[in-house]
């Protein structure tokens, strides 16, 4: 008869303990209750009450392109080239008369620049040949055009037409895995549970909320728990261990 195996015995690491988060993918224990998920953004609005986009743009079509430019970029080294770009081009007629070299003078110093210029011009010359030059309000619609993704569309109608679209980033799907709001194994899942389980009332303003306290407090590499405002609610697991990094002397 077979011998049933023993389980090895479990060396004791001696190295120095990891990050307590090194590549911002820990999950909360569980979901938050629907009172908790009421109370954590109810804090959240009151940390970020003026919460808004952080890119620079005057009408939906100079979001759509600012958004899609945004794609593995900072907003802030977006805001720095579009000023320029919209100056020349301010709506789709003007962009798709240029070419994407010249769009590229613009935006060289963002990542991708190049597949991101050939995508502005080609977006604009859709949106000028197919929707006579306005930004389409349908979702679909939006993820036709050349390097508009899920997100970027999103972001559109949640920001440029007022609609309860819930536009998740790496902030926003690390935020929400990390203190249980929505947990989920992709972008996908976690904006599908987010439209679940966030209030309607509070639906398109959690999109702000979540990506700035994402940038300047739930950091990745290491949460800044000490000056978060929602700890209360907050189903982190290692909220309580994490301290404030001292000055060195």
């Amino acid at each position: 008869m077979p011998t049933a195996r023993t389980k090895p015995a479990t060396r004791t690491s001696t190295s120095k303990p990891a990050d307590p988060e090194p590549k911002g993918a820990a999950f909360a224990p569980r979901d938050m209750t629907k009172k908790e998920v009421t109370a954590f953004l109810t804090d959240l609005s009151r940390a970020w009450p003026d919460a808004e986009t952080e890119l620079k743009f005057s009408s939906p079509f100079q979001l759509l392109v600012a958004t899609a430019l945004a794609a593995q970029a900072t907003d802030a080294s977006v805001n720095r080239v579009t000023p320029a770009l919209f100056a020349k081009a301010p709506g789709p007629a003007e962009m798709a008369l240029l070419t994407p070299d010249e769009v590229g003078e613009f935006i060289r110093t963002i990542g991708l620049w190049r597949n991101k210029a050939r995508n502005v011009v080609a977006l604009s010359q859709m949106l000028v040949e197919r929707y006579d030059g306005e930004v389409p309000t349908d979702r679909d619609a939006l993820e036709t055009l050349p390097g508009v993704g899920r997100k970027t569309a999103a972001v559109v109608l949640n920001v440029a037409f007022g609609e309860p679209a819930v536009p998740v980033d790496t902030h926003a799907f690390r935020l929400a895995n990390r203190t249980g709001l929505a947990r989920g194994k992709n972008v996908l899942d976690v904006e599908r549970a987010l439209e679940r389980r966030v209030p309607l009332p509070m639906l398109r303003d959690s999109h702000h909320w979540l990506i700035l306290q994402g940038r300047y407090v739930c950091k990745a590499r290491r949460p800044e728990c000490w000056r978060c405002v929602a700890t209360a609610h907050c189903l982190y697991p290692d909220k309580e261990l994490i301290a404030p990094k001292r000055a060195k002397a």
